[in-house]
């Protein structure tokens, strides 16, 4: 699962999902919430595939993201 902290813009989604995508990274369900519009934003991205690190670092180099971390459960 990924966890993603980003600024709250239009497009952000698109990027993100394109990244994993081009990836051969597999979106299973995408939970997303926000402070207010325009404000920060989390998402928790559940995927069928590891994310290795070089995908992280990917998702981390994304025009607004804040943070990206990998969670396990």
């Amino acid at each position: 699962m990924l966890y993603v902290t980003n600024e709250d813009v239009p497009g952000f989604i698109g990027r993100l999902g394109t990244v994993l995508g081009e990836a051969g990274v597999n979106i299973a369900t995408f939970h997303l919430g926000r402070t207010a519009p325009g404000r920060g934003a989390l998402a928790l991205v559940a995927v069928d595939q590891k994310v290795p690190d070089e995908l992280l670092e990917r998702v981390r180099q994304l025009p607004h993201v804040v943070q990206a971390e990998l969670l396990s459960f």
